[in-house]
């Protein structure tokens, strides 16, 4: 099937998607909606049948929904025809408009099936395709941006068993990790977004793959502003795991390199990570980053100010903001707490420039920053 015919099919089924969600809703003998409502949502979904047949006859991936629509206009017929008040004729009305809800259900499952299945598959197409091929970033952008839209719709089981069984999160890490540079940066970052996207869809399946797979050294190695905040994202959903997994691999002495970056969203991105490290991060974790010299990084962010919009903003009262998410984070013993509390104050004392500098950055610490 050419494009334009297929995206005619998609905006179809879309159509008939919503129609039979409308349907199924004003159908339902437990609504409280209006007759008019219900006759509304009919009078659509019959305008649509002809259309819909003769463009579902040439798929027999659509036979099923085709069988299902044919069978509307039997129930509707039948609808009118126990139009009367007497008791048989509510009876057998009632009847009717739940066949009539429970087909608009089934054809609203049937449509999204079938969508989902060419979405699924239109992304492992677009992302198996040699990226040097014209045009194929704007497929591959394309399809990775509706994939995360169908995902933003919420758990659905038979979708995820789509996704599972096409292997779309071991495509996702491929395109991530891909050495030889073939793969776009705008893919790539569609591709990270992405699969942050399918841990919030799941967390009990794909959480696991993120943490044994590449997913975390390829969202550090390609340093960029936004590979950086899915790493955020994914370090605040996913907790003490991932935390813990990005000690064991070493990576925490290249995300305290990022606040020493040149480019300026990369080192606001860099210090919104730190932050979560911070807040989740367990003794160890805290620790590596003071080591490293994190403080004293952060006070050179906070002291030298620029003329970028933003940056102000961005790093204003950083140390104190840092001090504050270790003091009340959850990886920290009350003890624990106290002694970092201490050590930062030791070292912003060691490194102002000032008194001033000292008394203003200590006092945000211990009271928080004025407003």
């Amino acid at each position: 099937m050419d494009e334009p015919s297929k995206y005619r099919l998609i905006t179809l089924l879309n159509t008939l998607k919503e129609a039979s969600k409308a349907l199924h809703t004003t159908t339902n003998p437990f609504s409280f909606l209006s007759p008019t409502d219900s006759s509304a949502a009919i009078d659509t979904l019959l305008d649509l049948e002809a259309k819909a047949l003769a463009a579902f006859s040439s798929d027999p991936n659509l036979r099923n929904l085709s069988r299902l629509l044919s069978s509307l206009p039997i129930l509707i017929d039948k609808l009118h025809k126990h139009r009367g008040y007497f008791p048989r004729s509510l009876l057998h009305r009632h009847l009717t408009k739940c066949k009539i809800s429970h087909l608009a259900s089934a054809l609203q499952s049937e449509t999204q099936s079938y969508i989902d299945r060419v979405a699924v598959r239109d992304l492992v197409d677009a992302l198996q395709e040699p990226p040097s091929r014209h045009g194929e970033e704007q497929r591959q952008v394309k399809a990775l941006v509706e994939f995360r839209q169908r995902l933003s719709q919420g758990f659905d089981l038979e979708f995820q068993d789509l996704v599972l069984r096409a292997k779309v999160f071991t495509l996702l890490e491929c395109v991530l990790f891909e050495m030889s540079n073939s793969s776009s940066k705008r893919v790539k970052e569609e591709a990270a977004m992405t699969i942050a996207a399918l841990v919030k869809f799941n967390k009990n399946v794909f959480v696991g793959l993120v943490l044994m797979g590449p997913t975390i050294k390829a969202l550090i190695a390609m340093a960029t502003t936004c590979s950086v905040r899915v790493l955020s994202s994914l370090i605040n959903f996913i907790r003490s795991p991932l935390v813990d997994e990005i000690l064991c691999s070493g990576e925490i002495p290249k995300i305290i390199g990022f606040l020493r970056s040149t480019e300026l969203g990369l080192r606001v991105a860099a210090l919104e990570c730190v932050l979560e490290l911070g807040y989740i991060g367990r003794r160890e974790v805290v620790e590596a980053m003071v080591k490293l010299g994190v403080v004293e990084i952060l006070m050179d962010l906070q002291r030298e100010g620029c003329s970028e919009c933003d940056c102000d903003l961005a790093f204003g009262n950083c140390v104190s903001r840092f001090a504050i998410e270790v003091e009340v984070g959850e990886g920290l013993s009350a003890e624990e707490k106290r002694e970092f509390k201490s050590e930062i104050l030791r070292i912003v004392k060691q490194v102002s420039e000032t008194e001033a500098e000292f008394a203003t950055v200590s006092a945000e610490i211990l009271w928080g920053s004025s407003p």
